[in-house]
Order: C-alpha cells, then sequence, then structure tokens
C-alpha cells in the first residue's frame, strides 16, 4: 500500500505496476511496512476495503484512524466511579441583587426561566429582589456508552443498608407486639410489656400492611355461596371452581358412550341426556347455554361490531360501546329488511307471478298414508279404522235423556 493510493491524481501504468509490486514485496517481507503518521507500522495482508477511508473521512493521510475507537468516546473509566452528578447542590451564597440574565423566577444564573424547577412565584424575583437562590452545580460528566445504560450508576450503596435497618426495627415492634398479645391472653387482659410508643412502632405503622398483620394460616370466606381458602404461607386465594353440594358433570350420565367429559377444561358441550327434553332439565350440557336465551343475539351484534371496524367505522365496538353498537345493529337489519322487500317488489313487478308465491293450504301438503287391513268378515285386524268426514249437521246428539237416535229419519 503506498501513499500515492491517497491522492487525487490517476496514477500512470509505470506508477501503477511500481506500486503493485511494492505491495507484493511488503506482503512477502522483502520490504519494510508502511509506517502511519504516529510511526505505528500498517499490516500489509489488510484488504483495501478496510484499509482505505471512505470519502467523508478520508484526510489524506496514511493509517488506519478511521477503524479505530474516537478517544472522546472513550472517557478516562477510573473517573466515573467516583464522578457523578451532585443533584441539588448549590455554589457559594445567593445573589443579593437580580442579575442580568438570571431566570426570572429564582435569579439563578445556571439556567434559564423555562427550565426553572422552583414553585412559580406570583411575582418572581426580577420584579421582588427577595429570596434569590444560590447558583447550581453544572456539571458536564463525559459518560461512556455502558455508563449511560447502566441502571445502578451513581447509586448509593448506604441507602440500602438504610433500608434494611428500616425493616429490621418493623420486625422487632412486629415481635414485641406479638409477644404482648401472647402475654395478655396468658394473663387475662393483663399485658406485662410496658405501654408507650416508640421509633420502631410509628415505622411499622407507615410501612406495615394490612395483610402481614394477620398471621392466621387458613381462613374461610364465603361470598355468594362461594368458598375460599386463604393461605398465609403463599398469600395467595385459592377459589373452588364448583360448590361441592353440587353434582360434578361427568356424574349426570354414567354411560362412557353418552356426552363427552373433557377433563382438562372441565366442560361437557353435549347434553349428557339425550331424548330429553333440554328446557326440563337442570344441566343440558354446555352448548345448551350458549344456543339459548339472547346469546346469539349478542354473537351476532358481535360479529357486526367487527364486519363494521374492518369498514373503518370506528364508533362500533362491542366492548366499548355495547348500546351504541345495539342501536346500529337493529338499524342495519332494519334497513336490510328494508332493501330485500324492495329488491323483492320490484323483481315482481317487473316479471309478475307473484299468485305463485302464495303457499297452499295446509292440509294439502302433508300426504299420510292410513294403513288398515280387516278381515273375510270385515273386521279390522291392523291398524285404525278411518273416522268418517263429520258434516255441517249435529251428531251423536241424543236429547231428552236417550242413548240413541228415536223417531222416523223422515219425520219433520
Amino acid at each position: 500500500m503506498s501513499s500515492t493510493s491517497y491522492g487525487s491524481g490517476k496514477l500512470s501504468r509505470e506508477d501503477y505496476k511500481k506500486q503493485k509490486d511494492l505491495e507484493a514485496a511488503r506482503k512477502a517481507g522483502t520490504a519494510p511496512a508502511e509506517v502511519d503518521e504516529e510511526g505505528n507500522a500498517i499490516n500489509p495482508h489488510i484488504p483495501e476495503f478496510m484499509s482505505k477511508a471512505p470519502w467523508y473521512m478520508d484526510t489524506g493521510k496514511i493509517g488506519l484512524q478511521h477503524q479505530r475507537k474516537d478517544k472522546k468516546d472513550n472517557p478516562d473509566t477510573s473517573l466515573q466511579e467516583t464522578e457523578w452528578y451532585a443533584r441539588g447542590a448549590r455554589v457559594g451564597a445567593a445573589a443579593t441583587k437580580f442579575r442580568k440574565g438570571a431566570c426570572d423566577n429564582c435569579g439563578v444564573m445556571s439556567h434559564k426561566t423555562k427550565d426553572c424547577m422552583e414553585r412559580p412565584r406570583k411575582k418572581g424575583a426580577k420584579w421582588t429582589g427577595k429570596d434569590m437562590k444560590a447558583d447550581e452545580v453544572v456539571q458536564d460528566i463525559n459518560l461512556s456508552y455502558d455508563a449511560k445504560r447502566d441502571r445502578w450508576n451513581g447509586y448509593d450503596p448506604a441507602e440500602h443498608q438504610k433500608l434494611m435497618a428500616d425493616w429490621e426495627l418493623i420486625e422487632e415492634a412486629r415481635r414485641k407486639r406479638k409477644a404482648s398479645e401472647l402475654d395478655k391472653d396468658a394473663a387475662g387482659g393483663t399485658s406485662s410489656a410496658g405501654g408507650g410508643t416508640t421509633k420502631a412502632d410509628g415505622i411499622e405503622a407507615e410501612f406495615a400492611s394490612s395483610d402481614e398483620e394477620n398471621d392466621d394460616e387458613d381462613r374461610y370466606i364465603g361470598k355468594g355461596g362461594d368458598e375460599e381458602k386463604l393461605n398465609a404461607k403463599s398469600k395467595s386465594t385459592v377459589r373452588n371452581l364448583r360448590i361441592r353440594e353440587d353434582t360434578a358433570k361427568y356424574l349426570r350420565n354414567l354411560d362412557p358412550d353418552s356426552a363427552y367429559y373433557d377433563p382438562k377444561t372441565r366442560s361437557m358441550r353435549e347434553n349428557p341426556y339425550s331424548g330429553k327434553e333440554a328446557a326440563q332439565l337442570a344441566y343440558a350440557g354446555d352448548n345448551f347455554v350458549r344456543y339459548s336465551g339472547e346469546a346469539l343475539d349478542v354473537a351476532k351484534r358481535e360479529v357486526f361490531a367487527w364486519e363494521a371496524g374492518e369498514r373503518g367505522n370506528s364508533s362500533a365496538h362491542f366492548q366499548a360501546n355495547p348500546t351504541q353498537t345495539a342501536l346500529m345493529y337493529s338499524e342495519f337489519k332494519q334497513k336490510k329488511d328494508t332493501l330485500k322487500d324492495s329488491r323483492k317488489q320490484a323483481m315482481l313487478s317487473k316479471y309478475g307471478g307473484e299468485e305463485h308465491l302464495q303457499a297452499p293450504p295446509r292440509e294439502l301438503l302433508q300426504q299420510v298414508e292410513h294403513y288398515v287391513e280387516y278381515s273375510r268378515t270385515g273386521q279390522v285386524i291392523n291398524g285404525a279404522e278411518k273416522e268418517a268426514a263429520a258434516t255441517k249437521f249435529k251428531e251423536d246428539v241424543h236429547p231428552l235423556n236417550h242413548s240413541s237416535v228415536y223417531g222416523s229419519w223422515w219425520s219433520d
């Protein structure tokens, strides 16, 4: 690699050949390596796309400075361990008169009025000349890449020792109170522990939580028929999935070929009592609840809200605006029915055939085959004899306590 490669002029054929021979000699070790401006030897085996500086960083000097990290981006790490921002620190005493260029609110030269963190005054220090604040400490700490992203940078471990001391006082106060309660129970209401409020009691009242004060191992709570168990060791509440008096789903029908019970989700979707009216049963499967009542209408409204949202109507939201979605769905159904009727009337007016839409009587649509088998004497052997068609006259009416029809058939 020659210095002529960094020049702006174009090399001639002879100079280019000499440069290639020199590079080959340096790679072979017969010629000394090229030296940069700091006196460091440059490895001749480095490829050109790494050794040659790009146009926006080319300074015209030979070397690999463009491949090295800038010293400004790598400050001394020994200073970073001890130096940190002095938050809230002030320099010297406060000024007695307002200075030009200072903050209008507090009279400090270290920041402007828009950056002031003091309480906004009704009349600032610029107009009153009173209650001037001392100048703040302005630090320019050049942190490295890792130091800027270190979440514990600037943390004082002594703060943790203070926190541990406070918690030890809380535990001590809790033990004393527990011992005094045991002494009260043993002495029948008289406590052996002396009264008075200590510093530990005040810290415990400030930091202690109500759930830690209860040391009961098990507690049963019933709300609305549900049973809960509170375990003090795990600090968690376990809610039973069903009341123990209720019959389990898998005990409804012990036939293995009946409705399938999924033990993982504890669900039985089909009706275990097949062949019986679902409305008359206490339990008719999980799907019975999904397809009964207003469940289908709710599902249709939800689908309507999804489709409306895809079309760009953001006001239709099933969870956020349920009432508005229901009104929009009812209006949509009404418009849909109206449009359907108008299309039907347009087709009938154009092509006709309205008389074919009139359905025939139900009696004509029902064709029932009535099978009756008679004997040789004319008696019915199989099936029921077809009843005679009723007439418009009154039949089988026997007035005056008669058991049969009396009189002449031709009498008036």
